[in-house]
């Protein structure tokens, strides 16, 4: 059965870009004072818009029927979800803006949230977050509901899942059985060598390292540093005293990419990396590759190895960590189209509070879609499967709280929801965290930039060409570029937000 697996929030994320999305203010969507105050008499309807993969569940209105009959009774309000198509999200949810057609809830991309803020398109959410936001607050460390702040105010509310990564490697188990290694010797990147010396060894047509996907490199989930957003100007150690650097120009990033060159050359990493076409599970089951580097977090080696269709295991390379982008990947916004923003805000408060309704957003209605199989773990009823039921979503991580339904599927561990409070409650926070750079001050070099990085960027970072040679061109072209531009422009814009 298919999962909420991490892949769907990266795609999610690459697809959801808002580039001409933004409405200004206008008078016609707030002048409503008895829906402005949340008095009105009259039930409210709330208009939901959110992506969906593939096509909308069949009784996608048997769910909105059933979470409207308890919210009519708790807060006065029906909801109409309005399911959009992944590709299609970005012009019906611009449409919707532009053409001031009522909305009351949406998606928001992290990527986004600077330009919807800067045109007007989102109402400012803190006096609704101290009014009704109890259910909110009482799910989130504050740290995190803090860092969803732009300009010290509330416009978005981030989804509460994980709020943090650590870095780690996946490997199919089999070939660390084959060649009787022992990881839990592994502590650190350089201790990876010996793993694919071994791996190699027993399995000389195998790469023992293999990109995570199409576009990745060997050092997209192995960070030792705060991206701050774009890693155009990084902050090493998550931390740094809050001196932005270039990454590219740091002894760290050099000896990372030799490490990598002789792993090349070992042949541990597979030749083609820098141009792969194949997802890492493709390469994976058809004994191109061993493994890969990750983003871990609680039931991570489960689920991928759901995702495989083999037993795999991980290995922590470093700490857990928290970032910006880590808290506010997916969130919620309340567009100024709506006719009553607190009504919608007292609705997105019961997706984080109100069980009842994250079970039926997460999993439909028990009996129909889902049984109970025992106490916290849920299963298909009989004669129904993942593909055949009328409510396959999926979602979850989409929808405000995804632990808050007490329900995990039957094969998975009933104690995630602890374990991620725990991940999330321990997790280094970046000295950083909270802070959103706005590239649009510097954005021809901003473009020109990104040019250069994608240009150079994965032959380096996949060990496919000589750093001695390659590195100092790709420096030169980033300053001509205007990286410095840049780092200066983001220094500045962090010295201010840490003032505040």
């Amino acid at each position: 059965m298919v999962k909420n697996w991490n892949m769907l929030k990266i795609l999610l994320l690459a697809l959801v870009v808002f580039v001409s999305a933004c409405s200004p203010k206008n008078d016609t969507a707030s002048n409503d004072s008895d829906g402005k105050d949340g008095k009105s008499e009259e039930t409210y309807e709330i208009v939901m818009a959110f992506p969906v993969f593939g096509p909308v569940p069949k009784d996608m209105n048997k769910i909105e029927a059933a979470v409207s009959e308890i919210t009519k009774e708790k807060i006065n309000a029906t909801v109409n979800f309005e399911p959009i198509s992944i590709g299609a999200y970005d012009q019906q949810f611009n449409l919707m803006l532009t053409s001031n057609e009522k909305l009351d809830l949406l998606m928001v991309s992290f990527r986004t949230v600077d330009g919807l803020i800067s045109k007007g398109s989102l109402n400012e959410l803190d006096s609704f977050l101290d009014a009704h936001g109890d259910g909110i607050k009482n799910v989130f460390e504050p740290q995190y509901l803090e860092a969803a702040k732009h300009n010290n105010k509330h416009y978005i509310i981030p989804n509460y899942n994980e709020m943090a990564e650590q870095p780690g490697l996946l490997v199919a188990k089999r070939y660390v059985d084959e060649a009787g290694i022992d990881l839990t010797k592994v502590q650190k990147f350089e201790d990876l060598e010996s793993v694919f010396e071994q791996i190699k060894s027993n399995n000389p047509t195998v790469a023992p390292l293999v990109p995570a996907g199409v576009g990745f490199s060997m050092l997209d989930h192995y960070r030792w540093y705060d991206r701050l957003g774009d890693g155009i100007g990084v902050l090493p150690g998550f931390d740094n005293d809050l001196k932005v650097v270039n990454l590219y120009e740091t002894p760290e990033y050099a000896e990372h990419l030799n490490l990598l060159r002789k792993w090349y050359k070992a042949g541990y990493i597979m030749k083609d990396s820098a141009t792969n076409q194949d997802s890492q599970i493709d390469l994976v089951k058809s004994n191109r590759g061993a493994s890969m580097f990750t983003g871990l977090k609680p039931g991570a080696a489960g689920d991928e190895s759901k995702k495989f269709g083999m037993e795999m295991v991980t290995v922590p390379l470093g700490d857990t960590y928290s970032t910006t982008s880590n808290v506010v990947g997916l969130n919620w916004g309340i567009p100024i189209n709506s006719q009553n923003p607190e009504k919608a805000f007292q609705f997105l408060n019961l997706m984080y509070s109100d069980q009842d309704i994250i079970r039926l957003i997460h999993f439909g209605i028990e009996g129909e879609h889902y049984v109970e199989a025992s106490e916290g773990v849920i299963d298909y009823p009989e004669g129904v499967d993942g593909s055949t039921t009328g409510y396959g979503l999926n979602q979850n991580f989409m929808f405000g709280n995804q632990f808050g339904s007490g329900y995990v599927w039957n094969g998975s561990d009933p104690g995630l929801a602890g374990q991620y409070k725990e991940f999330n409650k321990t997790a280094k926070t970046s000295k950083a965290l909270g802070f959103t750079f706005n590239a649009e001050p510097v954005r021809s070099e901003y473009t020109a930039v990104s040019n250069v990085i994608n240009q150079y960027k994965l032959s380096l970072e996949t060990g496919s060409v000589e750093p001695e040679e390659v590195l100092p061109e790709f420096i030169t072209k980033l300053k001509a570029a205007g990286i410095d531009r840049i780092i200066e422009e983001k220094q500045k814009q962090l010295d201010e937000w840490a003032s505040k």
